[in-house]
């Protein structure tokens, strides 16, 4: 009987699930709500959700071995082991999954290769230097509150505080005040902040980036200001941890989807760069390198070369 291993994304806004078979071929996928252990309104849900989708008909029983890349687990890893854990036991597998940082993940869904950068710019924003299939040295990704700067839930603040802004006079005219929140009043704005944090989480701001892309692409100076210090904080964040050996990876998707951020920060690194793949499919190559008593190279390479 094939032995399975299991790799989990979770994110700030999705969680993704992979079962991959140790030849590096993909038995299942499944997918559920944010899981980010800092901001996620039920990250334990959304992971068992991903899970039992993922698994569907495949018996537990052949699980050797599990890795969840999750969102906030550098934080918080304490409480990052027992929703994974839990999560885990609840869809009848044995024995508790390894949660790495979700930076590690991405790195491993992009590249075989052991060390390098990863810059992750999505709900939160975040870099590290991998060494080795550790992380060994990480900038920003404190959270909405703190930092994650550069990120969609930074440019989604920033969007609504330039619309608030223009409405009271304190700046110039811009399309962000009818584009991204309807034309509503200051007061209006506010409270509609406020509630979507309230019910949703930060992942509620994150949502406005792509209509301030859409409005910085029709050249609205707030908009394209915005994204300007975004891609000059992000490039900031990543070039702060030195150089070394190995690829780049731009993972999350402002980075990875053809934005005008992405452009930007491109356009800011001094060096080539790699786009992430699937970091459901990376935390699954990981946990295959951890039952494997060989590195499983070619394995991992098949593994994230597969279509989503």
């Amino acid at each position: 009987m094939t032995t399975l291993v299991i790799g989990v994304d979770g994110g700030g806004t999705s969680t993704r699930c992979v079962v991959a078979t140790e030849s590096g071929e993909v038995a299942g996928r499944g997918y559920g709500k944010g899981a980010n252990t800092l901001s996620a309104a039920d990250p334990g849900a959304s992971l068992r959700a991903a899970l039992q989708a993922a698994l569907g008909s495949l018996a537990p029983e052949r699980v050797t071995g599990g890795v969840f890349g999750l969102a906030g687990a550098g934080s918080a890893p304490e409480q990052a082991e027992a929703l994974a854990t839990e999560a885990w036991r609840s869809v009848g597998l044995a024995g508790r999954p390894t949660v790495v940082p979700d930076m590690l993940a991405a790195f491993a869904g992009a590249t075989e290769e052991p060390s390098g950068a990863v810059l992750i710019a999505g709900t939160g924003a975040v870099a590290a230097r991998i060494g080795d299939r550790r992380v060994v040295r990480r900038a920003d990704g404190y959270g909405w509150m703190l930092g994650d700067e550069g990120s969609g839930t930074w440019i989604g603040r920033r969007a609504v505080q330039a619309a608030l802004a223009s409405l009271d006079g304190r700046a110039a005219p811009t399309a962000l005040r009818g584009g991204i929140l309807g034309g509503a009043s200051a007061q209006r704005i506010v409270s509609m902040v406020h509630q979507g944090v309230a019910e949703d989480g930060p992942a509620w701001l994150a949502r406005l980036a792509p209509e301030v892309e859409s409005v910085a692409g029709a050249g609205d100076a707030a908009a394209i200001a915005i994204l300007d210090e975004a891609a000059r904080r992000l490039v900031g964040t990543v070039r702060s941890l030195g150089s070394g050996p190995g690829p780049l990876v731009l993972a999350g998707s402002l980075l990875t989807e053809p934005t005008l951020l992405a452009a930007k920060v491109r356009a800011g690194l001094d060096r080539g760069v790699v786009s992430a793949r699937d970091s459901a499919a990376g935390a699954a190559a990981l946990a295959l390198h951890g039952v494997s008593s060989r590195p499983p190279l070619a394995a991992h390479r098949r593994l994230i070369d597969q279509e989503r």
